[in-house]
């Protein structure tokens, strides 16, 4: 169910020992703008799933979506060699019934992209990957199938686990996303908790992590200090990488969004310390009962907080010291969407045929597992986040408008987000907002580009590379378009069809089958089920015991 199935082993043996170190897949993640030379690109196969790259790929006639927020224009026919767009050629129907098809661009490879609609591949800046048995290829293909060609993953099998799987797929030895890991302070270095602690030694951690290899730096355990945080957010820019800061409940009163922010984090995910910034005390209101280690009582008061808030001072102090310090927003919606309506996140069409056994076993309510606090969860949880969500996007909305960035990410797998589902699915919250469709394809692609220090991806353009989904139907009039089933509409008959999604992901150059990825999803999940009684599926925790 990936590439490595279609090498020999000695190809394999001589794939991972030619990975490389992290530093060579970062460096080579920083290609220049030339595409390669024809004769140094090797097509590959990966049987029937994908191919490429090429050393002349040809997508005709296809509606752009450029990235930077701009509408569709074309038709194009675009040329791809290597791993890289060198040509976008504007095509006139008229001029071309007059003159034939024979000056039109040719290539190794055709593809008809008529009535289709080509985006940038989108950047997932934090998702998971989780552990086993739940396949890699699983995450890899639901991800591809939907779009997604860059994600920052978190190393749920280990730092050393994850560079592994980002250089194989650097050098497209797999087929999955490209990956820029993410880790915490001090990750490929020797020193003691102690010593990262100390803010003087921030330069010489930062220098080593870069010199490792490390893009993302995830700041989680380091807002017990406003000296730190800061320490850390300089040190890390002044080398090259990014810092992402997941505001845990239990530090806010220290250092909240607006602290964070202007403290120079590169981007703050999810939720929190948003309403704690606009708190009319420095805490919000904990039930005596709470403490951070229970996951119930954590998430329940991450929902309440946002009755608590002042909100005209959210909407304006708040906001505007957050595009002032020049932060990025990165909201990962989905992953809290089964907060305000748990029966509906259980129930999602794609859970039978789609979503792996195991992670549906995580998501069901047992404190043994992160995100699976489900249990005593009220109608008064669901009506405080349904709040939450409300004026959370208010807060997203007017953020973005005053010139805020605003990322994507889905932090899928975790709490009923199935990835590339999820992938979809986050578009469609942050459009709730009141975001315009282009600006949160924006979000996707331009935005995540910019955000993780990538000139060279989010935008169709010569000399961008060549990571592309081709969808059908127009993904800024329907974002349902996306998902792997696509969705209603009419053609130009007044037929009732269903769209096929994103037929293909490109990624360096190499063209995915997006059905045949989907064929084996649909294979894994299957075997996941296996002796599963249909009830166990979905619905088990759910019911009464028997």
């Amino acid at each position: 169910m990936n590439m490595i199935r279609h090498l020999s082993l000695p190809a394999l043996a001589l794939a991972l020992l030619a990975a490389g170190t992290p530093a060579d897949a970062q460096s080579r993640n920083r290609a220049t703008t030339a595409a390669p030379a024809r004769d140094t690109v090797v097509t590959r196969t990966y049987g029937d799933l994908a191919a490429g790259p090429y050393k002349r790929l040809v997508i005709r006639n296809a509606m752009v979506i450029p990235g930077h927020g701009g509408p569709p224009a074309g038709p194009y026919d675009i040329v791809i060699e290597g791993n890289m767009i060198t040509e976008m050629i504007p095509f006139d129907p008229v001029a071309a019934e007059r003159r034939g098809n024979s000056d039109r661009p040719t290539g190794d490879r055709v593809i008809d992209a008529t009535g289709k609609f080509v985006m940038p591949g989108m950047i997932d800046l934090h998702a998971h990957i989780r552990t086993q048995p739940m396949e890699l290829e699983y995450v890899y293909y639901l991800k591809l199938a939907h779009g997604t060609t860059t994600m920052v993953n978190a190393s749920d099998r280990s730092a050393d686990s994850s560079y592994a799987q980002a250089r194989l797929s650097a050098r497209n030895e797999i087929l999955a996303p490209r990956m820029f890991p993410l880790v915490g302070w001090g990750t490929f270095t020797k020193f003691s908790r102690i010593e990262l602690d100390d803010p003087a030694n921030a330069p010489e951690v930062a220098k080593q992590m870069a010199a490792a290899g490390v893009r993302v730096i995830s700041m989680d355990s380091n807002g017990w200090s406003r000296e730190i945080i800061g320490a850390i957010a300089s040190a890390a820019k002044a080398n090259g990488m990014i810092t992402s800061f997941h505001i845990p409940p239990s530090t806010i009163a220290v250092a909240n969004a607006v602290d964070a922010a202007c403290l120079g984090v590169t981007m703050i995910e999810h939720h929190y310390g948003y309403a704690e910034s606009a708190l009319d005390r420095s805490t919000q209101d904990f039930e005596r009962t709470y403490t951070f280690g229970d996951e119930n009582a954590r998430f329940r008061a991450a929902g309440r907080v946002w009755t608590e808030t002042n909100k005209e001072k959210l909407l304006t102090t708040v906001v505007d010291s957050l595009v002032k310090c020049g932060v990025t927003m990165l909201p990962t919606r989905v992953v809290y969407e089964a907060n305000r309506d748990v029966i509906r996140a259980t129930s999602l069409p794609w859970h039978g045929k789609y979503t792996h056994q195991a992670l549906l076993n995580w998501n069901y309510p047992n404190p043994a597992y992160h995100g699976s606090y489900h249990f005593d969860w009220t109608s008064d949880d669901e009506a405080n986040w349904n709040l939450a969500y409300a004026l959370w996007g208010q807060l997203i909305f007017e953020f973005n408008k005053r010139g805020g960035r605003v990322a994507f990410g889905t932090d899928d797998n975790y709490i009923w987000a199935t990835p590339g589902f999820g992938t979809v699915r986050e578009l469609q919250l942050l459009r709730e907002t009141g975001m315009h469709s282009l600006e949160v394809l924006r979000s996707a692609t331009r935005n995540s580009a910019e955000t993780l220090l990538e000139p060279k991806l989010g935008l169709v353009r010569p000399g961008y590379k060549a990571d592309l989904a081709i969808v059908d139907g127009n993904p800024a009039a329907n974002l349902k378009f996306m998902y792997a089933f696509g969705d209603l509409t009419l053609d130009k008959d007044g037929k009732m069809v269903r769209t096929t999604g994103v037929v293909h992901t490109i990624k360096d150059g190499i063209v995915m089958e997006n059905a045949n990825l989907m064929r084996e999803v649909e294979a894994m999940v299957r075997k996941s089920k296996a002796g599963v009684s249909p009830v166990n599926v979905i619905s088990r925790p759910f019911l009464p015991a028997p």
